[in-house]
């Protein structure tokens, strides 16, 4: 029993880490030069991967956007296209544009919170 649970605790890391490293384009690009996307065997196992969507796995993401490039694996159009270098810098690209708007438009909303606050704690002081 308890070598069961060693087994399954290791393979639960090695299949998050894995998943995780499919947010990396440049990952992509060198698993598709090297024909695993080819391999019906290797497209079954990323169709299987798909269980990490779930909330009580993807819990344990610390890189979501991995589960949108498996998504976009299921497709065998999506899989040829990472062979080209081009695409996966285009992805990369389009990766760091989104975090740059994401960090961006949290750090304004922090802002305008904390403006907030401070203008709720000026007018309560104001009334006593």
């Amino acid at each position: 029993m308890e070598a069961d649970d060693t087994g399954n605790r290791l393979r639960f890391q090695l299949e998050l880490e894995f998943v995780q490293c499919l947010a990396n384009p440049n990952y992509l690009n060198f698993l598709a030069q090297r024909g695993y996307f080819k391999d019906k065997a290797f497209v079954n196992y990323l169709k299987y991967l798909l269980y990490w969507k779930e909330p009580e796995y993807a819990k344990y993401l610390k890189y979501p956007q991995c589960l949108h490039m498996l998504e976009l694996l299921q497709y065998e159009h999506f899989r040829k296209e990472l062979v080209n270098a081009q695409c996966a810098k285009f992805i990369d690209e389009q990766q760091i544009l989104h975090w740059q708007h994401y960090s961006r438009k949290r750090m304004r909303l922090q802002q305008a919170l904390a403006e907030q606050q401070q203008q709720q704690q000026q007018n309560s002081t104001s009334v006593k």
